[in-house]
């Protein structure tokens, strides 16, 4: 089978899963709260967490002395590399909770399992990412969008939360559930396979946790995590809608697809 069609019927899946009812168009699907029962429904308490951060040193930490902290928070403040916690390895099951800050244009992410598996982290007015969703805040990069735009202005401080439990991945920005998928459901292995493309395996485990250097002036304080018990259910949202990919972000998109596959 020729290469050409391959990549052919591959973009053809990944258009028509970006498209609502035939129509390219950006929605605002309705989020389920956080007391749905599809979620960890009991909010775990602060004492199950443990904190990566002392706010004060770079202990359990490493990198090449571009990072600062500054007010008890990680600045990413010149070129040199990511923010790389060396304790311990990043648990199979577990609930990753920080907060977020960015500069004009900032491009960054948190990365959370081995490869290319990142928690996108992304001023989405004034970064040219910001116009595909598959590369919005929140978004699983080059993978999943989120399901809305729930970012604070620059400047701002955003609270994120990051749950994984067997093949279950949740995404939460500013206190919404902005994306919520089992990666084996078959409605998404579009997705899913444009994350391979790139270089990405959902189902690594093991990896350490990273904070991205991209080359802009970025935040991060308040990193903790805990297990998720064997007894906690993490189920997907039956409702849980991506954002859309259309118009130049598609067409740029495809290109970049193409490119990956030729090399």
């Amino acid at each position: 089978m020729h290469s050409s069609y391959v990549v052919a019927c591959f973009l053809l899946l990944v258009t028509t899963s970006s498209t609502v009812h035939g129509q390219e168009r950006r929605v605002t699907p309705d989020v389920p709260s956080s007391s749905s029962p599809e979620s960890l429904s009991e909010p775990a308490p602060a004492e199950a967490f443990v904190s990566l951060s002392d706010e004060k040193t770079f202990d359990g930490w490493s990198q090449k002395g571009n990072w600062q902290i500054e007010d008890g928070a990680f600045h990413r403040a010149a070129d040199g590399g990511p923010l790389t916690y060396d304790r311990q390895t990043v648990p199979d099951d577990f609930e990753l909770r920080f907060d977020w800050k960015v500069s004009p244009g900032c491009n960054s992410g948190v990365y959370y399992r081995p490869g290319q598996v990142e928690y996108q982290v992304l001023d989405n007015i004034g970064s040219p990412y910001g116009e595909n969703p598959r590369q919005a805040a929140a978004s699983l990069f080059f993978c999943m969008a989120p399901s809305e735009d729930a970012t604070r202005p620059v400047g701002e401080w955003n609270s994120a939360r990051v749950l994984c439990k067997g093949t279950v991945i949740q995404h939460w920005l500013n206190g919404e559930k902005v994306l919520d998928f089992d990666y084996t459901d078959p409605k998404w292995a579009a997705m899913v396979e444009l994350l391979t493309i790139r270089g990405g395996d959902l189902t690594g485990r093991g990896g350490k946790l990273w904070l991205q250097d991209h080359g802009h002036p970025v935040w991060f304080r308040n990193l903790r995590w805990r297990v998720i018990a064997a007894d906690e259910e993490l189920k997907p949202s039956p409702d849980f809608e991506p954002l859309p990919v259309v118009g130049q972000a598609l067409a740029k998109e495809r290109l970049r697809v193409q490119s990956m596959l030729k090399n």
